[in-house]
């Protein structure tokens, strides 16, 4: 992303443009026409609604100085999953927001249009056109994104402080003719000041909150702003302030002196559309009326840009965690600026313009799903308090959530067609992900939470690295790789050592309690280098495989770490079946010299066949193995001599993704084309500090690594790490899996679990 160049103005200017205007142009008509008078409280209600929500995102953009928003928000405390789903309906509801206000540009276009062909002499009735109206908006659409595609800061503020210069003249000249008027009368006319009750309040605060949106898109480009843990909530505040001191007195204008003799409402339900312009009218001439154009005109544009800008960088937040295309998320080297999002998100405004013409029902539901995406605000900062320590969540918080969550159902129940958007467009998020997005944004996700040991304690996660130690001499390099598998300051790692009952006739009791005292003295001697203190467990059991596998199932584990240099035991190659076929974990298993130290390994190979059957652990393992330092990864594939082109271009594209998913910094991708698959890994691994490398997954009974990684064993003697996904991911078979370790050892070093 570009550098940090909005302030305090610029930051403000964003919301002002979003906020002010559009909104209640287009809203103020439906909103008395269904609560009359007092549709003016229920834009008050919804100012105090949307300020618990400031609240909210002012605690989060503290905590998150980034862009993204309530994307970013969300992925921080919840799933990556819900995240997307939070991400998908935050851009539609901005792209379906910045819809509306390009057409009501259009509309108001025309009625000027249409208005001034008779003063001109000129027959302009063609501007009338539905599909003139929308070359209209696709024309606006088309420039601001050309301009957001040259500029990070998009085409200026002018347009926003010329509309709240119009609205404030506006405004002085309701308060005018108020004065030079009769004040009694004007009063009169907020009477009966709620005909149609709460429920007819209600109604009016759903159809009319979007009015307030505007303010979110702040923090959804909060990592351009200029210290943004203090600018960003000032700026909301700010930009929600300005609108209310806007709002507010104008809606109080436009119900008294700019009210006609039978009264708001009734002037309402005949015209909504017009209804501001008409008020205008009425108490400033023809001057009011194109005072109201004019601001129709801005107040349009500054929202469309906006709206554009804070959509497209979530759009890039969210390609950049692969929630979205990867494409999207690309920079646009000269100018810094997210190219291909500014024109992803134009092209939807584009396309749905096109699609429907008339976004009414749209407009509800981008209404109703930022209700919904500012409950889960509420949510978020609730979670991130809880989970920073603090043992009560914060009031204001489940205060903001619950009365958003509950005009929300209101809105879904008193407008269906909303609802019904609402869950088409969620429809299509669910199925675009799980078939094309889910695996990249899995890896992205189990990558960003191995480098950002934060991400899994906001989310409440706590991983368990359970690692069995039977050689004292391999417990201080296994808590050393234990220590890069969890995430630090959050994750778990037990040791477990076993002390057998009966079965090891050739050690004496005080034999064993010395391994038992030197496997502690490691463990704890390397844990003290790092400033990490594991936990140690011993047990005593006539079957230590059966131990292990009950330690690790009665425990939370979501890694079993397995030192095997060398199987000497008669009968290991069956137990270790049982073990791995009695447990619903993550399988590591490690071969190195004693005493070794994973932060050694700078250049790392990742041999891979394309699949993505060990993707998840091999990016969290690279995550984890960039937060100490740099490191860089060469991920190797070979291919038959005798592939056609097209296999070998296929091939190169799905390993370069592959790459590109699973690395977390510096990489590169080696191809090898020869018959002997073997030979080229074990060249590379021998100038390698590390391999990693996954076990193939067969069927029942066959081996689970296969000949390739075998061979690959049996030609090197580097360190070695072989992953294995749990039985949910894909079952794992102890015979290949004893067959491996067996392979992976290393001559006359002693024997150990």
């Amino acid at each position: 992303m570009s550098e940090r160049h909005l302030g305090l103005y610029g930051a403000t200017a964003l919301g002002v443009g979003a906020i002010v205007g559009g909104g209640i142009l287009a809203l103020a008509g439906v909103a008395f026409a269904t609560a009359g008078p007092a549709a003016i409280l229920a834009f008050a209600l919804n100012g105090g609604i949307a300020f618990l929500t400031a609240m909210s995102f002012a605690r989060l953009a503290r905590r998150f100085p980034e862009s993204g928003g309530i994307y970013t928000y969300a992925k921080k405390v919840l799933s990556i999953e819900v995240a997307f789903v939070v991400g998908w309906v935050v851009w539609f509801a901005s792209i379906v927001a910045g819809v509306l206000y390009a057409l009501g540009f259009a509309a108001f276009l025309v009625e000027g249009l249409v208005r001034l062909a008779p003063t001109l002499g000129a027959s302009w009735d063609w501007v009338g056109y539905g599909r003139t109206q929308v070359g209209f908006a696709i024309g606006a659409v088309a420039v601001y994104s050309l301009i957001l595609v040259q500029r990070t800061t998009g085409g200026g503020n002018a347009a926003t402080v010329g509309k709240v210069v119009v609205f404030a003249v506006l405004i002085a000249g309701g308060f005018i003719a108020w004065i030079v008027g009769e004040p009694g009368e004007a009063l009169q006319r907020l009477s009966p000041f709620a005909p149609e009750g709460s429920l007819g309040l209600l109604q009016a605060m759903g159809y009319t909150f979007i009015a307030l949106q505007g303010f979110d898109l702040i923090a959804a480009v909060g990592g351009e702003v200029r210290d943004s843990r203090h600018t960003v909530p000032r700026a909301m505040y700010l930009s929600l302030g300005i609108a209310l001191v806007v709002y507010i007195p104008l809606l109080v204008i436009v119900a008294t002196v700019g009210a006609p003799p039978e009264g708001i409402q009734a002037a309402a339900q005949a015209h909504p559309e017009g209804l501001v312009a008409e008020a205008a009218e009425r108490f400033m001439g023809p001057a009011g009326y194109w005072f109201v154009i004019g601001a129709g005109l801005l107040s349009m544009l500054s929202a469309l840009q906006a709206n554009l800008f804070g959509a497209s960088r979530v759009a890039f937040s969210m390609a950049r965690d692969r929630t979205l295309p990867h494409h999207i998320g690309e920079m646009r080297g000269r100018t810094g600026t997210p190219a291909i999002a500014v024109v992803a998100t134009g092209g939807m405004m584009t396309l749905i313009a096109v699609a429907v013409g008339n976004v009414a029902s749209a407009g509800a539901a981008s209404s109703l799903i930022f209700l919904i995406s500012f409950a889960m605000v509420h949510w978020a900062a609730i979670l991130a308090r809880m989970r920073s320590g603090h043992a009560r969540p914060a009031t204001l918080p489940a205060v903001g959530a619950a009365l958003c969550l509950g005009l929300a159902i209101f809105q879904a129940i008193a407008v269906p067609e909303a609802g019904r958007v609402v869950a088409l467009w969620l429809g299509l998020g669910v199925a675009l992900y799980l078939i094309l997005l889910a695996p990249g944004a899995r890896l992205a996700d189990a990558s960003a939470q191995a480098r950002d040991p934060d991400l899994a304690r906001l989310r409440g996660r706590s991983p368990l690295v359970l690692v069995p130690i039977g050689n004292p001499a391999s417990a201080a390099s296994l808590v050393d790789v234990a220590t890069t598998v969890r995430a630090p300051s959050v994750g778990r790692i037990l040791l477990l050592s076993v002390i057998p009952r009966e079965g090891r006739p050739a050690l004496s009791g005080d034999a064993v309690l010395q391994d038992a005292k030197d496997i502690l003295g490691e463990s704890v001697g390397r844990g003290l280098e790092d400033s990490i203190l594991p936990e140690t467990l011993f047990t005593i059991a006539s079957d230590v495989w059966g131990e292990i596998a009950r330690v690790a199932n009665s425990q939370p584990c979501e890694t079993v770490l397995v030192g095997l240099p060398r199987l000497t035991e008669p009968g290991v190659e069956s137990q270790l079946e049982g073990l791995i076929s009695r447990i619903d974990a993550d399988v590591v298993i490690v071969r190195a010299p004693p005493r070794w130290r994973i932060e050694e390994a700078r250049r790392i190979l990742v041999p891979v066949k394309g699949r993505r059957d060990h993707s998840e652990l091999r990016a969290r393992l690279l995550g984890s193995l960039s937060r100490s330092s740099e490191r860089w990864v060469t991920f190797m594939r070979t291919l038959p001599s005798d592939a056609s082109p097209d296999q070998r271009r296929r091939v190169e594209r799905t390993v370069r993704q592959l790459a590109r998913d699973e690395a977390a910094g510096p990489h590169d991708v080696a191809f090898e084309h020869t018959d002997d698959h073997v030979e080229p890994v074990a060249r590379l691994g021998q100038e390698s500090d590390l391999v990693v490398m996954g076990m193939e997954r067969r069927g029942r009974g066959e081996p689970a690594i296969g000949a390739y990684a075998l061979e690959i064993a049996r030609r090197t003697d580097m360190p070695l790490i072989l992953l294995g996904r749990r039985r949910h991911a894909g079952t794992l078979t102890a015979r290949g899996l004893a067959q491996a370790v067996s392979t992976i050892q290393r001559p006359g070093q002693r024997s150990g679990q």
